[in-house]
């Protein structure tokens, strides 16, 4: 064999080696909302190993805003999102191309907290109430509330506030009369802040987190996108019968301190009202609701039949995958 032919061998060999490598190793870029007390659940997909086991490495990119958490899906920077599924149904009923491919907790934890002396959602008439950006799910959900409560939008004035704990200190400090936040926030709030409503029982129609994607992926990479959604699926199950490494993800994703009992609560209450659901599945008549809640809102002009903003064979792929 000639000498030049030998030392390419071990080059092609290596060559070889390193894309075989990066093959078993594929990376899927999934985006969340900044961690809070539940991401013990949202992240235990590649904290637990899950989406490895299906040959994923999961990036979890965190993003403090629904929109610019939105965008990037749109763009085409991040594979999938686990995040309101009200912001993608509205992006969806936009013409974007994002798809909802499974929802993941469709029990809505939020809760609007306000000041003690504030008794009905009609007494926040006039009153300033912290939400994330507009359009976020707090923003659409608050809407839902006042819309179940005959309290007309515009009696409220509203207050942009990224993340849940900044609306939350907002409303302590005396800033603003009332916030949307996560439910989290019921272990921590002192004597003078109340709960005055409860997401889940004024509209318990709203879907809080659904797994969205874009066209793009589903042209691209459907076949990654079902391992990813299958590897869900085994996580939130197995976070649903694990609650203590649920909440100890939680806390080393929030720097929690030990005493911090934030992600007790919110685990709990998840599991026990069952507003996470393991088999992903997709609610379509509630997406429906939701769809005619924003276009009574102004939020989009029209609905379009749900089947056009939902994957479903995706999600029944993963299913089958799982073992479902």
């Amino acid at each position: 064999m000639p000498k030049k032919l030998l030392v390419l061998v071990p080059a092609f060999v290596l060559a070889v080696a390193v894309t075989t490598a990066h093959a078993q190793e594929k990376v899927w870029k999934h985006g969340i909302l900044e961690a809070k007390s539940d991401a013990g659940f949202i992240a235990m997909v590649d904290k637990g190993g899950f989406a490895a086991k299906r040959g994923l490495k999961v990036e979890i990119l965190q993003i403090k805003a629904g929109a610019t958490l939105m965008k990037a899906l749109i763009s085409g920077e991040i594979d999938s999102v686990d995040m309101g599924a009200a912001e993608s149904i509205v992006a969806g009923v936009r013409g974007t191309g994002v798809k909802i491919v499974g929802c993941t907790w469709p029990g809505v934890p939020q809760v609007v907290l306000a000041k003690a002396e504030i008794n009905t959602l009609a007494d926040l008439k006039g009153k300033t109430v912290a939400i994330s950006s507009p359009g976020s799910l707090p923003d659409l959900l608050f809407r839902g509330m006042l819309d179940a409560a005959n309290v007309p939008f515009a009696d409220v004035k509203l207050a942009t506030q990224g993340a849940d704990l900044d609306r939350y200190k907002s409303l302590v400090a005396g800033i603003t009369d009332a916030a949307v936040v996560s439910n989290e926030f019921e272990a921590l709030m002192p004597p003078n802040v109340k709960v005055l409503a409860k997401g889940g029982s004024a509209v318990p129609q709203f879907i809080r987190l659904c797994v969205a994607t874009s066209s793009k992926v589903l042209a691209e990479r459907r076949d990654d996108l079902v391992k990813f959604v299958a590897a869900e699926m085994d996580a939130y199950k197995y976070a649903a019968t694990h609650r203590d490494e649920t909440v100890k993800v939680a806390h080393e994703m929030t720097n929690a301190k030990p005493d911090d009992k934030r992600a007790e609560f919110i685990a709990d209450q998840a599991i026990r009202e069952k507003q996470i659901d393991p088999t992903l599945a997709i609610p379509a008549d509630r997406i429906d609701w939701m769809q005619q809640l924003f276009v009574k809102a102004g939020v989009i002009p029209k609905a379009l039949p749900t089947s056009t903003l939902i994957d479903a064979s995706v999600r029944n792929d993963a299913a089958k995958l799982a073992g479902r």
